[in-house]
């Protein structure tokens, strides 16, 4: 069982979905088998690196070197960074070298900037294991490290050449992480509405485990977000639709100390942000979010952290522009709004509110 879709983004590129995939032969079939590197954290290794390495070398690729990053949103660090580089200029890998980003989100993102750096660029193939990365990060071509004063401050834009969706990792995922990653699809099908939206239903069965739940859902979203880069590659216009949830939520990350997971603070993000919708926009879409967000097991408030942290983080995102926060709102479902200039207190009250 395996589904294939297209994101015409730059040069266009392949997203494999399904179980039991052949990352060698499918990688063998857009690019012609050479040296390459193998990028991992250290949860994701000792599961799926062996078995990523005798796909590789079953079909030709020379793997020169794994390097094994720390597990967690510490490793999209410029130190971590520099470190993978030397790795890899040490192994002698060269600008037709391949890098295999093997992991979540924070792999990806990391794996994209070396990518796009090293050699001053080499191909990258995303294999993302968790359902979160394979429904949003692993597509769409950004990339980027976190500083002390905000996440993905450092970044660059590189579409892989290849997203190989082997839904068979998510069998090793927590019900928590699964969670996590049905934030991401639970944003996009409000934003896209229609048969997207009415597929949300399905979320129960996806925390179940069924396949073919999971496989609709990740296939909705991909397709969703492929559209949306493939009209704006460079996010300088609709593609920030899929930033909804995340000006709030990047705030939460980053003043938990990352404690608080990416999903979850996507997921208070967009009930803030539908609390502000409802006073700058007149909608009433707040308890239509914390009804799909509980049945995702996911998070509508996040009691504990400060207002001030969060706006202060807020304060430093890349979306504002002067004196106002920039945010995603939905006029209704599958109705989204960009560019919507929020001032300080109207941001604070929603920021406090999902706070108490």
């Amino acid at each position: 069982m395996a589904a294939r879709l297209e994101v015409r983004a730059g040069t266009a590129y392949p997203v494999e979905v399904g179980f039991g995939l052949d990352v060698g032969e499918l990688a063998a079939a857009v690019l012609e088998p050479g040296e390459c590197a193998l990028l991992t954290d250290s949860t994701v290794g000792p599961l799926y690196a062996e078995k990523v390495r005798r796909s590789l070398r079953g079909v030709g690729w020379r793997l020169l070197e794994t390097v094994e990053v720390p597990a967690g949103e510490g490793s999209k660090s410029l130190a971590v960074y520099g470190d993978v580089l030397r790795r890899l200029a040490r192994a002698g890998l060269m600008r037709d070298g391949v890098l295999f980003a093997l992991g979540g989100g924070v792999v990806g993102d990391l794996g994209g900037f070396v990518a796009a750096s090293y050699m001053r660029g080499i191909p990258l193939v995303m294999l993302p294991t968790t359902l979160l990365a394979m429904v949003d990060s692993s597509v769409g071509g950004k990339a980027g490290l976190d500083l002390p004063e905000g996440k993905n401050l450092v970044g660059a834009f590189l579409q892989p050449r290849i997203v190989i969706a082997e839904l068979g990792f998510l069998e090793s995922l927590s019900g928590r992480e699964l969670s996590r990653g049905l934030a991401e699809v639970v944003k996009m099908g409000l934003l896209a509405g229609g048969e997207f939206f009415g597929a949300l239903e399905r979320v129960g069965a996806a925390l179940r485990r069924e396949a073919a739940a999971l496989e609709e859902l990740v296939l909705r979203s991909v397709s969703f977000k492929a559209a949306v880069v493939a009209e704006d590659e460079r996010e300088r216009g609709r593609r920030a639709i899929l930033n909804y949830g995340h000006t709030v939520g990047h705030g939460l990350e980053a003043a938990s100390g990352y404690a608080l997971a990416h999903g979850e603070a996507v997921a208070v993000g967009m009930v803030a942000e539908a609390l502000l919708a409802r006073r700058v926009l007149g909608s009433e879409l707040v308890g239509l979010h914390e009804r799909l967000l509980r049945e995702a097991r996911l998070p509508v408030r996040a009691p504990g952290l400060d207002a001030h942290r969060v706006l202060g983080a807020m304060g430093r995102d890349k979306k504002r522009r002067g004196g106002a926060h920039r945010f995603v709102l939905l006029e209704g479902v599958g109705r989204p709004v960009w560019g919507v200039e929020v001032g300080e207190e109207e941001a604070r009250r929603a920021v406090e509110a999902v706070l108490g």
